[in-house]
């Protein structure tokens, strides 16, 4: 009788601490949100691909995701435009955040050519291409808690040379607070989730 008592205990237990725990849905917030931060994307100053003048106000009321790559980027920063770019596919039209293209490479990339390049096929409709003098890029790279960019020397490539850079990709939200942040290999499936959950 006694351990049929300490079993109905046991088992009462384990049905209330399952009652408690986050799954489904709010088990997939919270990974989202663990990764949030209110230290995460302060104000800037920059300019966009069309020749005004933003800030981090210019956003404000509108989710947006942010990503720091140039235009010569031979490889991860296409890869993650276009996976942003598929994402959306599986986000409602009202829920989309614009996506911000910050350039790292201010001496190729021009506005012209960040024009250009944030057409490219795949990429996110509503994306905005942002650059700025060097002391500009620098304090929004430590807005962002980066490591950082640097050119690399001079090479044979087609670019000439290439920028290190952070490959993560920010989600702010309505108030320019970071709600979560990806990495590279974040797959579409990963930030539409994200992006659903915290909308």
């Amino acid at each position: 009788m006694r351990i049929l008592s300490r079993i109905s205990v046991l088992a009462l237990a384990l049905a209330v601490a399952a009652c408690g725990a986050p799954r489904g849905d709010e088990a997939a917030i919270a990974a989202c949100k663990s990764r949030s931060s209110a230290a995460i994307g302060g104000p800037f100053q920059l300019t966009s691909h069309t020749g005004a003048a933003v800030t981090e106000a210019t956003f404000k009321g509108r989710k947006a995701l942010v990503f720091f790559g140039y235009t010569y980027c031979p490889d991860i920063c296409p890869v993650v435009l276009f996976n942003v770019g598929k994402a959306m596919e599986d986000v409602p039209e009202d829920k989309r955040p614009v996506t911000l293209f910050i350039s790292v490479d201010p001496a190729r990339d021009t506005l012209e050519t960040l024009g250009q390049y944030i057409r490219s096929n795949g990429f996110p409709k509503d994306i905005v291409g942002l650059t700025g003098t060097m002391d500009e890029l620098k304090a929004v790279n430590a807005a962002f808690k980066t490591p950082g960019f640097a050119r690399g020397e001079d090479s044979d490539s087609a670019g000439g040379y290439l920028v290190s850079h952070a490959s993560w990709l920010y989600m702010m939200n309505e108030d320019w607070t970071l709600d979560t942040f990806f990495n590279d290999t974040a797959s579409p499936a990963e930030i539409a989730r994200c992006i659903n959950l915290l909308s």
